[in-house]
């Protein structure tokens, strides 16, 4: 038992720190809009689609990134993944065109995400730990991935400075190189089988008829709408209100510092409490934050403020989210069944990203999106109500004959 416990933190801890790197690199993209436009001469539009796309191919590979994990284990994934993203960096410091840019940012970095991110990793976690610890465990692997946001912004902004944005970006890709020999950590293998178990097929037929699937996928939509608007355009839209450009930097730093609290917390509290009830609660205040936010002048201390409430809130619906699938369907095709329901989450991300960017250029404000970012907090917290945490039929029986 003893040494079941040590293997499950040895790649507990690899899963983190690979979350880590992959997340705290990508928390910074926002920082590079301003000095890359102004260089060429872009509208924020350029920037914000090809962010966008990326968003979009992260989500489009996720499932097969996460069914190849499923059937051959994570590792392979996690490395094709970690090379990937590492030349999609490189490509992007040398990016001169909106193509070049969002083959770079967009397609490699995309793809890259896929298998360095939350659905593969969390996976791992996932069949590393018993059922009633693993609501815990996703949540403290989701938290090292938030403090890696918080610790790598002020690291890419020195960069910046130091380095230029296009040297910023080479030296960052050697960062996450680093998730090559992390792998090794991961030592996860798919689970040896017993004879009778779902095929691909069946198991995405239990999934899709099954409401709350789709339920908890149209709620996710809302989540990646709303954080990569916020991070990709919050630092510009805080510059639009005169404040230093330090300030957002700043702000998204807070973000990521709370979301280590945040996930933490919703991973505690989802090995106790209704994880779909959580859900519903967590969007009704991310409706509350973001409507005070845009309701009261826009100060350095309510920007602060601002982050410190997202920051609880950011990324604390992954944890609840992957693990709410995890009871529904089991642990098996994990990766696969969280990829899909992720794939929803980077849609709202590719809407939530370009849509910035086009409604600035037309409008000159971001308004209109803040608004909308509010009014989806609302629907996202309806969807999520009706979710009720109980195994399918299948693992009922299984349960019931072991």
């Amino acid at each position: 038992m003893t040494s079941v416990w040590r293997n499950s933190g040895w790649i507990l801890l690899g899963s983190a720190l690979i979350l880590a790197l992959s997340l705290g690199v990508r928390h910074g993209f926002g920082l590079f809009l301003a000095p890359m436009s102004a260089q060429f001469g872009w509208g924020r539009e350029v920037f914000a689609f090809a962010i966008a796309f990326q968003n979009l191919i992260w989500g489009l590979a996720q499932p097969f990134a996460g069914a190849l994990a499923d059937r051959f284990g994570a590792s392979k994934v996690v490395f094709i993944g970690g090379v990937l993203y590492a030349l999609g960096l490189a490509c992007m410091g040398m990016a001169d065109s909106p193509l070049s840019l969002s083959l770079s940012a967009g397609l490699l970095i995309g793809i890259g995400l896929s298998g360095t991110s939350f659905s593969v990793i969390l996976g791992v976690v996932g069949r590393a730990l018993p059922a009633e610890k693993r609501s815990m465990g996703m949540g403290l692997a989701s938290a090292a991935g938030s403090f890696g946001q918080f610790a790598m912004l002020p690291g890419t902004l020195g960069l910046i400075g130091w380095l230029g944005w296009s040297t910023a970006l080479l030296a960052l890709g050697l960062l996450v190189a680093l998730i090559l020999p992390l792998v090794t950590m991961l030592k996860d293998v798919p689970l040896p089988k017993t004879g009778g178990e779902q095929t691909l097929r069946e198991a995405l037929h239990e999934a899709c008829t099954h409401s709350g699937f789709w339920l908890l996928a149209l709620g996710f939509f809302v989540c990646g709408f709303q954080v990569v608007f916020i991070g990709v355009h919050l630092p510009s839209y805080l510059v639009d209100q005169h404040l230093p450009a330090k300030v957002g930097t700043t702000v998204l730093a807070l973000i990521g510092l709370f979301n280590v609290f945040g996930t933490y917390l919703a991973g505690w509290l989802g090995g106790r409490l209704s994880k779909p009830r959580l859900l519903t609660a967590l969007y009704l205040l991310r409706a509350v934050v973001i409507t005070a936010f845009v309701s009261v002048p826009v100060t350095e201390t309510t920007a602060y403020l601002f982050g410190v409430a997202m920051g609880l809130l950011w990324l604390s619906t992954v944890p609840l989210t992957n693990g709410t699938v995890a009871t529904l369907f089991g642990v098996r095709n994990l990766s696969m069944l969280g990829g899909i329901v992720f794939l929803f989450h980077q849609l709202g991300a590719f809407l939530g990203g370009w849509l910035g960017g086009v409604v600035y250029d037309r409008t000159g404000s971001y308004d209109l999106i803040w608004q909308v970012s509010i009014l989806l907090s609302v629907l996202a917290a309806a969807l999520n109500w009706p979710v009720r945490e109980r195994p399918v039929a299948r693992l009922q029986a299984m349960g019931t004959a072991a």
